[in-house]
């Protein structure tokens, strides 16, 4: 399914309700030892920073050692945030890496690599440089609009300045590229690590292209809209650099030491993703969607997609509703919903309802349906805009009606998977593979896990990194 199909049966899910399925857990489920407090603001740009101070130490050490070698100034932190999301970025004066990010690389000259990038945007001014092209192309096309008394002349002034924005950004990455490249090297780190990042990344992607059904050198396509150079103008572009072939020290030993045992979930506040279901041992809630669909968790809400054309999301609302629910979805959901029945899912009260065909735009069909959980409401849109598109909305509905509470006991049981590293003597990679507590491409997850090209390179290994349910 293409990535705008989703993004637009999206804008029809989101126009439902505004809900959150997170809860604030206790502080016994939280795995850490201790929190990094983030400015409310910046908070909520990133998220929540990782509760493991000594995690947060050793990430934060190394961005210091690049900003001490560089002779930067200007009080630079760097964090780690509490996301399973492969991604680094940087926001005023701080620098973030995430978990995800963590378990993907290889050593500590490859998180040098990925925060001295990071650095070298901040350090340049990218982010206001952009935003000052940003304004002057929007300035232009207004100033076109108006001259020329023509809506037309400004939107295609509007096109070609921000065509020109997407290849200012390109070159921003590159000059990135270039300056971390400097900076990791000058830190006593090998020039290669930034190339070997920029492939971590690609294969990274690519496998995600393929737990999506789509093809996995998608990200390798050059595109005139695209903000960043593909992968591999980045890596010709830093392998032509003399620096590029510098020697140093990468550290694996260390860094392996350091995301020993780092949970490689989202955290309890806002549930796991099993397969095909969704359990939140915070909130006790779970379901399971239909055969063929994919689970996306994110902290608003849960998004399960599939290659038909079909969404479900899943949220719980942050304020309670009172009375009775189809009431609350004829008088909350907009458009009103037609066909609302009252029904039972496991106990609990529901109502379901239809989107009104002629508002949908388009999108085929959609339905709701709202559960009450003890104090709570929580509630799933569906859309579905295929061919097959009746079957998919009752398999979805389908689905909503396996939603359940889970026991103080199942909930207690529910722990995020782990990163460990183990040596691989005595093993068959396909044991190694068999391990992984994944539902689908199994030997493709360990491969990019431990960035090896054969599952015969994974035995030659002293150390190598498992994911452990």
């Amino acid at each position: 399914m293409e990535f705008r199909r989703i993004l637009a049966l999206v804008a029809v899910l989101a126009a439902a309700v505004a809900c959150t399925p997170s809860a604030e857990p206790p502080a016994s489920t939280m795995g850490g030892r201790g929190a990094t407090a983030l400015p409310r603001d910046i908070e909520k740009l990133v998220g929540p920073a990782d509760r493991d101070a000594a995690l947060q130490s050793y990430v934060d050490g190394v961005g210091q050692r690049i900003v001490a070698a560089a002779g930067l100034s200007g009080g630079y932190r760097f964090l780690v945030l509490d996301s399973p999301v492969a991604n680094a970025h940087a926001v005023q004066s701080y620098v973030f890496v995430t978990r995800g990010l963590l378990a993907l690389l290889e050593n500590e000259a490859e998180l040098a690599a990925a925060v001295g990038h990071e650095l070298g945007h901040l350090v340049q001014r990218h982010a206001a440089q952009r935003a000052r092209v940003r304004q002057g192309v929007l300035d232009a096309a207004v100033q076109a609009a108006a001259t020329s008394g023509s809506v037309n002349v400004g939107r295609s002034v509007a096109q070609d300045g921000l065509l020109a924005l997407r290849r200012y950004s390109r070159e921003q990455e590159l000059e990135a590229d270039r300056l971390a490249l400097g900076y990791i090297v000058k830190a006593g780190y090998p020039g290669s690590a930034m190339a070997s990042l920029i492939d971590r990344l690609r294969r990274q992607s690519a496998l995600e292209a393929q737990i999506m059904g789509e093809s996995p050198d998608i990200g390798d396509r050059p595109s005139a809209s695209s903000t960043h150079p593909a992968p591999m103008e980045r890596t010709s572009a830093i392998e032509a650099l003399p620096l590029a072939k510098a020697p140093g020290d990468s550290n694996q030993k260390g860094y392996f030491a350091a995301i020993n045992g780092m949970s490689v979930d989202d955290p309890p506040s806002e549930g796991f993703i099993r397969g095909r279901s969704f359990l939140h041992p915070v909130l006790r809630i779970a379901f399971t969607a239909p055969p063929g669909f994919r689970l996306f968790n994110e902290s608003d809400g849960v998004l399960a997609v599939n290659r038909e054309r079909s969404l479900m999301g899943f949220s719980c609302l942050s304020t309670p509703v009172t009375g009775p629910l189809d009431d609350w979805m004829r008088n909350k959901l907009k458009p009103t919903p037609t066909d609302i029945q009252t029904l039972e899912i496991n106990g609990a009260e529901a109502a379901i309802g239809a989107r009104p065909r002629g508002s949908d735009t388009g999108l085929g069909q959609a339905r709701y349906v709202a559960i009450r959980q003890g104090g709570r409401v929580c509630n799933f849109a569906m859309v579905s805009e295929g061919a097959d598109q009746d079957r998919q909305i009752a398999a979805m509905i389908a689905s909503a009606r396996t939603f359940r509470t889970l026991s103080a006991a199942e909930a207690a049981a529910l722990q995020p998977y782990r990163l460990r590293i183990v040596s691989p003597a005595g093993s068959t990679p396909a044991s190694l593979a068999a391990y992984m507590p994944y539902p689908d491409l199994k030997m493709e997850r360990l491969l990019v896990l431990n960035a090896a090209q054969s599952p015969a390179e994974l035995g030659s290994r002293a150390q190598i990194k498992v994911i452990e349910p």
